[in-house]
């Protein structure tokens, strides 16, 4: 080969690698139409298709529908309402399936999420067991269920299915089985797929591929102070938003944030994940955190949109939800319902 033939030689696979190096880091555009959506508290008892009527009128298109299993810490004794004979008519196979039936009824999309609940509320995400034979014992009871719910899911044609939440201890020591969890599940239900993680884990998900979205439960820390103000808020999503956007477009994938919420108290952007009953109410702080995340971070173009946490069923009006998280009947509401109702094609 010539002088000249090297040459080009080398100025093509450089070429080709920069090309190559150009599209690893392109940045994604989701090209569908954000979910609006709310976190539906599972009802304990029966309810009527009139419970969604307030989620419409907060211009929400979306619910999410959480069946809780529960263990104790270190247990491998996983429980869920898988014969319908559950305390929960909200979390049960068939209250499950009418909750979505009448979300349909009412034009409402829905998510089904469902999510492990620890003793007295212990994080999911350090959920961990001793022994190979704990594992083998918790993965079996936990893999019924969730492919229980995914049956649900096909044969309600729930639009969208969250295969887990939060479970980062479990996903980084277990890879074996959400390997194999994703595949059946997959030979179930036929529509698309996320899996729900906590805003300081989501990036180490090995299996987002074999996924349709980048699920985040999105409390991500944003102020220090007791009252920021919507301008404050907007600055601290800047490092954030920074590492959504780069996994969006390493994966080519949309980022969908499966929670977000906050409590209407003082530091409610502090640590956002927490829920301290004992601080001063301040609703105006809940309103401006939530205003904060449509002005910031809803119009990027990698965002497919989220679901409020959380959403009380039959709330009375004037009456308060008994979670501060809840935006109902609060200035909060009325964000909501500003944001939402704004034409889906300028939210892109």
């Amino acid at each position: 080969m010539n002088t000249f033939s090297k040459a080009l030689l080398l100025i093509i696979v450089a070429s080709l690698l920069a090309s190559c190096s150009f599209r690893a880091d392109k940045k994604f555009v989701y090209d569908g139409t954000k979910m609006k959506g709310v976190s539906f508290v599972a009802p304990r008892d029966s309810l009527s298709d009139s419970c969604y009527v307030p989620v419409r009128l907060l211009n929400a298109e979306w619910v999410s529908l959480m069946p809780y299993g529960f263990c104790e810490a270190e247990s491998p004794n996983f429980v869920y309402g898988r014969d319908n004979q559950w305390k929960w008519w909200g979390e049960s196979p068939k209250g499950v399936a009418h909750c979505v039936e009448m979300a349909h009824a009412k034009g409402l999309k829905v998510m089904l999420k469902p999510h492990l609940w620890i003793g007295h509320g212990v994080f999911t995400g350090h959920f961990d067991l001793k022994s190979e034979q704990d594992w083998q014992i918790f993965e079996k009871r936990y893999g019924d269920y969730l492919l229980d719910f995914a049956r649900i899911a096909d044969s309600t044609d729930v639009e969208l299915y969250c295969i887990a939440t939060e479970m980062q201890t479990f996903v980084k020591k277990r890879p074996e089985f959400w390997s194999r969890i994703i595949k059946e599940i997959k030979t179930i239900y036929k529509g698309k797929l996320t899996y729900a993680e906590n805003w300081d884990a989501y990036a180490d998900v090995p299996f987002w591929k074999e996924l349709d979205y980048v699920g985040v439960d999105a409390y991500f820390p944003l102020s220090e102070g007791r009252a920021p103000t919507v301008t404050e808020l907007r600055k601290g999503w800047k490092a954030h938003k920074a590492g959504l956007e780069k996994l969006s477009g390493t994966l080519q994938k949309p980022i969908l944030f499966t929670e977000f919420g906050y409590v209407s108290t003082d530091f409610a952007a502090k640590k956002p994940w927490e829920n301290d009953r004992s601080l001063p109410e301040n609703e105006a702080l809940q309103a401006a955190a939530y205003t904060a995340v449509f002005e910031e971070v809803w119009t990027e173009e990698w965002m497919a949109g989220g679901f409020v946490w959380k959403w009380f069923p039959m709330l009375q009006p004037g009456n308060r939800a008994r979670d501060p998280f809840s935006p109902q009947h609060k200035a909060a509401e009325h964000v909501l319902r500003t944001y939402f109702g704004k034409d889906a094609s300028a939210q892109r």
